[in-house]
């Protein structure tokens, strides 16, 4: 009898030491998916990088396969701004591990500015047309740059999406090009991450992500330590001090870069909000290992 009860209580206690091991497990996986699901990441000094990274979030035209490649320990981010004119920072430019570029910005005849090489070039689904316009430049002669393609599902849907087509039609053209989109997931991703930071809701706000933002959200997932050229803080509008140059560095448009930003921050629907992505990107800047520079974010 004595045994029998013995038995029972080891149960009962093999039982409760059961219970409290899954409690804690449960407890752990929550407090560290938490932790993990913070952006962006604290870089881990003193760690090493992973040679390759897997970006679930870009999906490659037209087999969908998931983007990895080797992660870089120095990335140059080039604006498209008009900064750029005139910096004479080509030659640091080029000497990054990788360069992400956006849109068509062109590096041909600006190669003392801007540099010339081009690893990675992010791109809003509205300027596929001109880089399809100019598809010899861009595809043929730069095999080796990897295309990152942002849009709304729409456009970017594998059946019916315009975009889409456009990009089958590139690879046909010329097989050797890397193009990637956006997976949709991504995109609801990254205006998370734009209502976390600013708690305001994009869509509701009527206004766009820009492709500023997406590159920027690409190199702090790809990149160990950032190099931001040509790219102003969220006060630097307001300083009427400021010399006024283009909205891009090439092309000779109507509206200053100011005068622009000022425009869509301003707009109801429809705009951007470049200026309220720098004070996001400032706080990433606290946070990550990012540089900015000509004009420099120190005074800021």
């Amino acid at each position: 009898m004595k045994i029998l009860i013995r038995l029972c209580l080891l149960c009962l206690l093999l039982g409760l030491c059961s219970l409290l091991f899954r409690l804690s497990c449960s407890y752990c996986w929550k407090l560290c998916w938490a932790q993990c699901d913070q952006w962006p990441e604290t870089p881990n000094h003193g760690l090493s990088v992973p040679p390759v990274v897997h970006l679930t979030g870009y999906s490659s035209v037209p087999d969908g396969q998931a983007l990895s490649r080797a992660r870089c320990q120095h990335c140059a981010v080039v604006s498209s701004s008009g900064q750029m004119l005139g910096a004479r920072k080509g030659p640091e430019i080029d000497s990054a591990e990788c360069v992400l570029r956006m849109n068509q910005a062109p590096t041909w005849g600006f190669e003392a500015d801007v540099g010339s090489r081009s690893s990675v070039r992010v791109v809003s689904h509205t300027s596929v047309p001109l880089l399809v316009r100019n598809a010899t430049y861009f595809f043929q002669q730069s095999p080796d740059t990897l295309y990152v393609i942002w849009g709304p599902e729409k456009v970017l849907n594998h059946d019916k999406g315009g975009t889409y087509r456009r990009l089958l039609k590139v690879k046909d053209m010329y097989p050797r090009a890397q193009v990637y989109t956006l997976t949709e997931a991504m995109m609801e991703r990254c205006d998370q991450i734009f209502k976390n930071e600013t708690g305001k809701d994009r869509m509701k706000s009527g206004s766009f992500l820009s492709t500023g933002w997406f590159t920027m959200i690409l190199a702090m997932e790809l990149c160990e330590k950032i190099s931001v050229y040509g790219m102003v803080s969220e006060s630097y509008c307001r300083d009427k001090s400021q010399q006024s140059v283009p909205y891009h560095y090439f092309e000779k448009g109507k509206m200053t870069e100011c005068s622009m930003y000022l425009v869509h921050e301003r707009a109801p629907r429809g705009g951007h909000r470049f200026i309220t992505e720098k004070a996001v990107f400032s706080k990433w800047a606290k946070r990550r290992n990012i540089v900015f520079t000509h004009p420099s974010w120190k005074d800021d």
